[in-house]
């Protein structure tokens, strides 16, 4: 049986701003924003190419503090290309930074190992990894 997770919460203050940044500025299809009422609002967003999509909201989701998610991880298979998009994009972005060593040698040495940081305007943080070869 396959076991694929599909949605992630992403606790924000404000909604607009979440959406512009992840819209906007990451680049995420906006793939629903619904309203029932004055008290629920989903809004469902999915990066390029995952099968995994964030939602940001209120009333249907649950109460968590804005910027209390950490870790989040991105995978993309040219982290120059993604830090030099998000750059462009105005996403402030750490450096590329190579953290820890291949076990075995890779076709570049940034597989696996390429990272760069950065956070949505609440504080909740990211992390892109590069993977363009699976051992």
């Amino acid at each position: 049986m396959n076991w694929t997770l599909e949605v992630v919460i992403v606790p924000v203050s404000d909604i607009d701003r979440a959406k512009d940044f992840y819209s906007n500025k990451l680049g995420f299809a906006l793939d629903h924003d619904i309203e029932i009422g004055d008290d629920v609002r989903i809004v469902q967003l999915t990066p390029p190419g995952s099968g995994c999509s964030i939602v940001i909201g209120k009333g249907a989701v649950p109460q968590m503090e804005p910027g209390s998610i950490q870790g989040m991880q991105l995978v993309v298979p040219d982290i120059r290309k993604a830090h030099a998009e998000l750059v462009e994009r105005g996403v402030e972005v750490s450096d590329v930074q190579v953290l820890g060593t291949n076990p075995t040698p890779m076709p570049d040495p940034l597989d696996n190992v390429g990272f760069c940081f950065f956070s949505d305007p609440d504080g909740n943080g990211w992390a892109v990894q590069q993977i363009s070869t699976r051992p």
